[in-house]
């Protein structure tokens, strides 16, 4: 009788790496020491699912949205018939200025890969769409190609940035599209999964991303359900199939649609218990009491610790009582933060200040001077 893997049948409560790196002077690096970071924290994961977002990789298309595209399918054909669906869509709606097979290694060192594909495009609006952002023109597209076209999926839109992740170990998924190699990036967040309630497939890696914003999740988001039916009634559609998509989702409503900062946006998804409300004083207890009332569908139940990616920007969060890890760590113009501060030592051993953020409450980091640098 052949032998069955634990990780297969058992469920770990605790697993899945996240790490991010972020040079707040705006220097690029390659992907070399965060695919060292993450491959120290192998045990967390199981091999089912890895993924890497990069964050000023195209310059030369710095002011074009980069869509990274996934098609599926039981064959060749399954896949080659998605994308030429996919690309009339693109022809009649964008101005793609370029397009390619995203750069990989053979195809044997992971598991069943779909064809990957890159188009650099600006929005061809027209009729009523005239009259919408282009980044909500965007995101009506995106959502639009992820529940219309079958068997393909748009994981990557931002500009300057976009993410690499499939089936396999994370320092595996970096091997595949050769991130030490072909890309330079000022922040780069990954994740290693440990998959514990959804499927292992390419499309349900993480990073989750929507525009230039990107999730790397370790935990259980509980409320889904709730999280989800809320998301939809804003357009969003949750196709990916994995509980982390939602709070990519909820991060974009709230902070690029409703331009909450930070502090609030932590108080949404991560708010205090009831009972640590009623001993605030009068005007915190207004707020968030007031925030409770109008975003409760969005609070995110459930253990978690995640890392935000933005242009200019990485933030690190964790659920109110902290049932996940989360290290922050400086040195120098270099900003981390991690599952393990090990994983930070092991490419910065000497580092200027580590701690452990409170639960609930954002650290940040921010480019010192994102104007110049972005230009």
């Amino acid at each position: 009788m052949p032998r069955i893997r634990r990780e297969l049948y058992n469920k770990e409560i605790c697993a899945c790496s996240i790490f991010g790196a972020m040079n707040q002077s705006g220097e690029r690096f390659n992907g070399a020491g965060v695919m060292k970071a993450i491959a120290n924290m192998h045990v967390r994961g199981n091999g089912l699912g890895g993924g890497f977002a990069a964050y000023g990789i195209y310059p030369e298309y710095k002011d074009y949205y980069a869509f990274h595209l996934m098609f599926t399918g039981k064959s060749r054909q399954d896949k080659l018939s998605a994308k030429a669906e996919l690309e009339e869509f693109l022809a009649r709606k964008f101005d793609v200025v370029y397009e390619e097979e995203i750069p990989h290694r053979d195809e044997s060192t992971v598991s069943d890969p779909p064809l990957v594909w890159r188009y650099f495009l600006l929005p061809h609006k027209h009729g009523e769409d005239e009259a919408i952002s282009d980044e909500d023109y965007i995101v009506s597209k995106v959502m639009w190609v992820n529940t219309k076209i079958e068997n393909a999926y748009v994981f990557s839109s931002g500009k300057n940035m976009g993410c690499f992740k499939g089936v396999g170990y994370p320092e595996e998924i970096g091997e595949y599209f050769m991130l030490d190699r072909l890309y330079q990036a000022y922040t780069w967040t990954v994740h290693g999964r440990f998959p514990t309630n959804t499927q292992a497939w390419w499309g349900g890696a993480h990073p989750f991303s929507l525009l230039d914003t990107s999730i790397v999740h370790n935990g259980e988001i509980s409320s889904y359900g709730t999280n989800r039916w809320y998301l939809e009634m804003y357009g969003y559609a949750c196709t990916l199939q994995t509980d982390t998509e939602v709070i990519a989702y909820a991060a974009d409503l709230l902070m690029r649609r409703q331009r909450l900062p930070i502090e609030i946006v932590a108080r949404v998804l991560a708010p205090p218990i009831w009972n640590a409300i009623d001993r605030m004083n009068d005007s915190e207890k207004k707020l968030l009491t007031t925030l409770r009332m109008v975003y409760g569908p969005l609070l995110m139940n459930g253990p978690f610790a995640i890392i935000i990616g933005q242009t200019g920007r990485m933030i690190g969060l964790t659920d109110r009582i902290r049932l996940r890890p989360l290290t922050a760590a400086r040195r120098g113009d270099m900003f981390y933060l991690s599952s393990e501060e090990a994983s930070i030592r092991l490419i910065s051993p000497e580092l200027d200040r580590v701690w452990t953020p409170n639960g609930g409450e954002p650290v940040v980091g921010e480019l010192n001077n994102m104007r110049t640098v972005l230009q």
